[in-house]
């Protein structure tokens, strides 16, 4: 097996690294919190000392950031892991960013004969510390062919969308449907609550049928029970949001309903929940009806 660079151990992070580590893999990890990496040299990684170092030790790295200013910044930065990494090597991007950006770091690595890989994923923490997530992938067949060992060991399924940039539109289209639907739940469930009928009965009522989803019964739970310590936090799924709204701009795709929940979501971030779970949207319903979910 070919040592493994991962760069960025936050709440997504930390838990992929330990699936890999179980599958069998040897890391060399970075952080910029030192924290993060004794917690996985404990575990049986090595530490990195810096992306430039990672890159240099290891013949595929990883990455998994917040955000596409991050991912310019840690691949592309001074001490980053352009100027350490060996042609031939792999680049694979597993953070949720703008397309544009994957299209344009992968530009950059290619002068330099290294692969490049997006391959954000879904499914939060928990699915995260599972080993469950699902991979969403854009780039070369042969390459995603290569790689996937290593996504099985983080995933449950991983699928090539298409070209580089590919994975991340997936991304952004599947953040959309989880948007809109948590804003549906909690709306459907706010009604009921304000009419007197349990939210709970109605939820275990229609959950079988055409309103069932992976959303309604992964959030509905939570909501009835105000739990909202975060599997996904909203201020993660307004960046998401963000850079939808960003890409529907640029090629000309009206994105009305997106809108709507991201407007939703930021009068929350501006309440101080932007730490909270998504599903804390209901809270925002809450205040409309001035009434708690119940």
């Amino acid at each position: 097996m070919s040592k493994i660079g991962f760069i960025g151990l936050g709440i997504m992070g930390k838990p992929m690294c330990r699936n890999l580590l179980k599958a069998g893999y040897e890391l060399v990890v970075y952080n910029r919190s030192p924290k993060a990496i004794q917690e996985l040299v404990q575990a049986g990684a090595e530490a990195g000392e810096s992306p430039k170092d990672v890159a240099e030790r290891c013949e595929i790295i990883i990455t998994m950031l917040p955000n596409s200013p991050n991912v310019q910044e840690v691949i592309l930065g001074p001490n980053g892991v352009l100027e350490g990494v060996r042609p031939g090597s792999i680049v694979i991007d597993m953070s949720s960013i703008a397309p544009i950006t994957s299209r344009e770091v992968a530009q950059v690595l290619v002068h330099k004969s290294v692969r490049f890989l997006d391959a954000p994923v879904s499914g939060g923490e928990p699915k995260a510390i599972e080993g469950s997530l699902s991979i969403m992938v854009g780039g070369d067949p042969a390459d995603f062919e290569e790689c996937s060992p290593i996504f099985q060991a983080m995933g449950s399924s991983a699928l090539l969308c298409g070209d580089v940039g590919a994975g991340n539109l997936t991304k952004l289209a599947n953040q959309i449907i989880v948007a809109i639907n948590i804003a549906a739940v909690s709306e459907a469930l706010m009604l009921v609550s304000k009419a007197g009928v349990n939210p709970e009965t109605v939820y275990k009522a229609i959950r079988g049928g055409l309103a069932g989803s992976t959303v309604l019964d992964a959030k509905a739970p939570l909501m009835i029970e105000r739990r909202f310590d975060p599997g996904f936090r909203i201020g993660l799924h307004i960046k998401d949001l963000n850079n939808v709204l960003e890409t529907g701009h640029e090629i000309g795709s009206p994105l009305p309903l997106t809108a709507s929940v991201m407007e939703m979501m930021q009068v929350l971030k501006a309440q101080g929940l932007d730490q909270a779970d998504h599903g804390a949207l209901v809270q925002y319903y809450e205040k409309l009806a001035q009434k708690e979910l119940n």
